[in-house]
């Protein structure tokens, strides 16, 4: 049994964490911290949690946390975790952070998307947590690097693809859409209910900071260096994601053969489900679950490749992929804590 805390849990996404942690057979936890409400129970804050944990919110300094656990999970805002993550990192304790501070291997990308960064000798040794690309450099670290939910969504889609190298990635285009929770629990007017109920827009086109990290990890499949279309558009339900990715052919592939690449890569994933062909991925499927599902389709009139993978922004895309990177780099079974069927209808 290890112990576990949370550093910035009053969000939807430490909100996530705690849910998942402490119904986790393996895990106690021990500590969850958050300025605005500190002193309070958990419980009062998040009704939902009532019976399941008896913790109250902390507003500690990371010396106090970590000398009561043995993993600590930070769900704070980018620009924060850099600052916090180092001493924990130092006292020996191992660190999934779900911010982006640690994400882009390339400083310079780093302040050039978000701002400068202040703990930079930590960045090498960071692990990007996609388990299913990652899983043994996971193993060994001591910092990993949550990804964000956009990015999960379309490297997941696009990664055997990728790795067979049969696309132009000179044509990759990602549509994506996601829930509301994925703008956070602060009261934003662009977050409000009237505000999106019956609406579908887009949003920071070609601007979002999911942008850089997106390519990082696709120009690492590819083993080659090239830029994408990305745009994230806005769902009026409250979570879940659904990324639409297209991209040209380099060669003649059937449907059986794209189906059968995308099976085999994914062989030995429990997270990752590939839909019988002719079936496409629906966020309903997969919601309060750590799922990723994927549709494949061939345009064969315009020689298009489209690939639709489903998560659940705050499970896959954020809490869940950060217990199961908990799970790889402490030696338990990868989907533990996790075994949960997705909520339908």
């Amino acid at each position: 049994m290890i112990k576990a805390a949370i550093f910035g849990a009053s969000g939807y996404t430490g909100q996530e964490l705690t849910r998942i942690l402490s119904g986790h057979p393996e895990v106690k936890l021990v500590a969850v911290t958050s300025r605005r409400f500190a002193g309070k129970p958990v419980s009062e804050v998040f009704p939902s949690l009532k019976g399941l944990t008896h913790l109250k919110y902390q507003n500690v300094n990371p010396a106090e946390i970590c000398n009561i656990c043995d993993i600590v999970f930070l769900a704070l805002p980018h620009g924060i975790s850099m600052e916090i993550a180092p001493e924990f990192v130092r006292a020996g304790k191992k660190v999934i952070d779900l911010s982006a501070d640690y994400r882009l291997r390339d400083i310079k990308t780093y302040e050039n998307w978000y701002q400068k960064h202040s703990s930079v000798q930590f960045i090498k040794d960071a692990v990007y947590g996609i388990p299913e690309l990652y899983r043994q450099k996971i193993k060994k670290t001591k910092l990993i690097a949550n990804p964000g939910c956009y990015p999960t969504s379309i490297i997941l889609g696009l990664a055997p693809a990728l790795k067979k190298k049969i696309l132009d990635v000179s044509t990759i285009i990602a549509d994506s859409a996601s829930g509301v929770s994925g703008a956070g629990r602060e009261p934003l007017t662009g977050s409000l209910f009237c505000e999106v109920d019956g609406g579908f827009k887009a949003y920071k086109v070609g601007k979002h900071r999911h942008l850089p990290e997106i390519e990082q990890e696709l120009n690492a499949l590819a083993g080659k260096k090239f830029a994408i279309s990305f745009t994230p558009h806005l769902l009026p339900v409250k979570r879940g994601i659904l990324s639409t990715i297209y991209a040209k052919l380099k060669k003649d592939v059937s449907l059986e053969e794209l189906h059968s690449l995308y099976c085999n890569f994914y062989a030995k994933e429990k997270f990752v489900r590939i839909c019988p062909s002719g079936q496409y991925p629906n966020i309903s499927s997969v919601c309060g679950s750590n799922y990723c599902d994927i549709g494949l389709a061939i345009d064969f009139r315009t020689k298009r490749v489209i690939l639709m993978a489903a998560i659940d922004n705050l499970i896959k895309g954020a809490a869940g992929q950060a217990v199961q990177n908990m799970n790889i780099v402490c030696g338990f079974e990868e989907d533990a804590g996790l075994r949960t069927a997705p909520l339908y209808p």
